[in-house]
């Protein structure tokens, strides 16, 4: 399945189920300038069960001005200025995505990757069959609208804008068609699960019931349950940043996942789905012996002779439900007995003159 399928798979206004979500492993710029790197990271999220594989492709010359402060935590990652920061990793660029792209396909995982510049949207698009666009450039309508332009699907996440800002986004992308999926983000990195604000998921879903909506993940890895929490909300696609190595320093390694943790949501996310099971309401074959044996019948108080007229003494309620159920109580009461009844014996309609429905 490809990420374009979110969009046509199902109902997108169809948000009461959760469902199995895509994952998005976001490697971003975490291959450090280095193809082995890119490729390793590739690898790795395959083998952990990635769908898809992001990157991001910038100048930083047309990204930021050379005095962007930065908004990270400088305890992690020291570097202080958005340009430095992106000048480190702006090495790849049409010739390396385009072997990125030849690897995704050998090893079967689709590839990404979020353009911030006109020149990379447009050899991107020869790529991928799916646009991300950065919550950084969610007001940046000139740039969305570029990118609505090549006719595909979006995805968009939606971090630190208040709900105007994203009814207005919204609005662009629609006058343009683009099928779009809303992503929602907190632009903290790391961000601390307290700050994770998941019931926004729910939010999103009720107010653009006619979206695909997602989580963006940048909390810390952990036990990966604010991916599990997310998916449980409706969120039908997530993307988390991705690393081979959470110890490096700097960028965007210290807030991502690996290949293990990968593994370990895919497979407490496979539990949860065996516990949610149907979401049709119905008895089920294992539960049969309980409903015969712990449910109740209605039971003779005593020996009751032929033909005699049962009235509510001579009748009670005990288990097993082996004999008339109490639901049917008032088709009992004042029926004649066509046999014997012993105390303690369920009452069978076969037991009661006229049998069943015939008062």
């Amino acid at each position: 399945m490809k990420l374009a399928d979110l969009f046509v798979s199902a109902p997108v206004a169809d948000h009461s189920r959760p469902v199995w979500p895509m994952v998005i492993a976001e490697a971003g710029v975490n291959h450090e300038g280095r193809m082995d790197l890119a490729r390793r990271l590739i690898d790795e999220a395959r083998e952990g069960g990635a769908e898809a594989i992001k990157f991001q492709t910038y100048r930083a010359g047309t990204l930021a001005s050379r005095y962007s402060p930065s908004y990270w935590d400088t305890t992690l990652e020291p570097t202080t200025s958005q340009y430095e920061l992106f000048r480190k990793y702006d090495r790849f660029w049409k010739e390396e995505f385009e072997a990125l792209k030849r690897h995704c396909d050998g090893v079967g995982i689709e590839f990404l990757s979020t353009p911030f510049d006109v020149e990379s949207a447009r050899f991107l698009n020869d790529l991928m069959g799916v646009f991300k666009i950065s919550s950084s450039d969610l007001t940046n309508r000139p740039f969305i609208e570029l990118i609505c332009g090549f006719g595909k699907p979006i995805l968009l996440s939606v971090g630190a804008a208040n709900l105007d800002e994203i009814e207005r986004a919204v609005s662009w992308i629609d006058a343009r068609g683009n099928p779009l999926a809303l992503l929602h983000c907190v632009l903290n990195y790391p961000t601390e699960d307290a700050n994770a604000n998941l019931g926004m998921i729910a939010d999103l879903r009720e107010r653009f019931p006619g979206k695909v909506i997602g989580y963006s993940d940048h909390t810390l890895p952990g036990e990966m349950r604010s991916l599990e929490v997310a998916t449980l909300l409706g969120a039908r696609v997530l993307e988390k940043h991705f690393t081979f190595d959470k110890s490096l320093p700097g960028n965007d390694h210290y807030h991502a996942m690996d290949r293990e943790d990968l593994k370990r949501f895919k497979a407490n996310l496979r539990q949860i789905f065996s516990l949610l099971g149907s979401f049709e309401k119905r008895s089920l074959a294992s539960e049969e012996p309980a409903r015969r044996n712990a449910r109740r019948s209605l039971v003779a108080t005593r020996d009751i002779a032929v033909g005699e007229l049962l009235t509510a003494a001579m009748v009670t309620w005990k288990r097993p439900a082996h004999g008339i159920s109490p639901a049917d109580w008032d088709e009992v009461i004042g029926r004649r007995t066509c046999r014997p009844l012993a105390e303690d014996t369920p009452i069978q309609w076969d037991d009661l003159e006229g049998g069943r429905g015939q008062v």
